[in-house]
């Protein structure tokens, strides 16, 4: 295993730190929940059976609503559950991720396209907010900052869209297809070519041009669909040990993320 958790990620509370808000979800779907971003970040490795006792001991949970946590995520298709044997985490596949980012690059650049169109002032200003955060991070070099708030900038035209078969098909997918999102921006090309899409896609949301969204934000769905599918092959292969931790070149320093 990479990894139990990453500092960025502690136990679900800290010992002693009060909630800012009263969480209304159950205890094993906040743990399935920070299990999943586990997955996406690459802190439980694919293949490999879960130490439950200790990841229980890191999250500052009991066995119960772990495993029950485990129910859920075997349900969306992230772990198999072994019987008798415990869990293990199933890998995410090139062929996976590409088939997945096929689809998603449709659902999402129809998404940008009725957003443009359908978005007020307001909405608009909200997008802005968390591009201009987006950015600073991007300038920072803070890689999971980055991450957290592209989610939402994602999640937030799919939202704008107005759609609701169009969102929840997208929600559905994108449970498992949030695995390969964060191996895209590992390599630093992809990362600052994945940014500059984003700024142009804002330019598109200004003014109000259906079109150009819908065509910057296939392209950009699709670039990161083959960056993600071309890392997954090199492991399968052999080339790479780590998804998430590039081949060094001869003249270049070996990029990794920010974990």
């Amino acid at each position: 295993m990479t990894s139990i958790l990453s500092k960025r990620r502690g136990a679900l509370r800290k010992p002693g730190q009060r909630k800012a808000a009263i969480s209304r979800d159950p205890l094993h779907i906040q743990v399935a929940g920070r299990l999943r971003d586990m997955i996406v970040h690459g802190d439980l490795t694919p293949g490999v059976k879960v130490p439950f006792a200790s990841l229980a001991e890191t999250l500052g949970v009991s066995l119960t609503p772990l495993r029950e946590a485990f129910k859920v995520l075997a349900e969306e298709g992230l772990v198999e559950q072994l019987p008798n044997r415990g869990v293990r985490i199933l890998p995410y596949t090139a062929a996976e991720a590409s088939a997945l980012f096929e689809v998603i690059a449709e659902l999402e650049s129809l998404a940008a396209a009725l957003a443009a169109s359908r978005m007020g002032p307001d909405q608009l200003a909200r997008l802005e907010a968390l591009h201009a955060a987006m950015g600073d991070h991007f300038r920072q070099r803070n890689r999971d900052e980055y991450f957290d708030i592209n989610s939402r900038i994602h999640k937030t035209i799919v939202a704008l869209s107005g759609n609701d078969v169009l969102v929840s098909t997208h929600t559905k997918l994108m449970v498992r297809a949030n695995r390969g999102r964060y191996i895209a921006i590992v390599d630093e090309d992809r990362w600052s070519e994945a940014m500059a899409e984003h700024d142009a896609v804002m330019d598109a949301f200004r003014s109000a041009d259906s079109e150009q969204a819908r065509r910057i934000w296939r392209i950009h769905l699709r670039r990161s669909g083959e960056v993600v599918a071309d890392v997954l092959a090199r492991y399968e292969s052999g080339e790479l040990e780590n998804v998430f931790q590039l081949p060094m070149d001869a003249d270049d320093e070996q990029v990794a993320p920010e974990d």
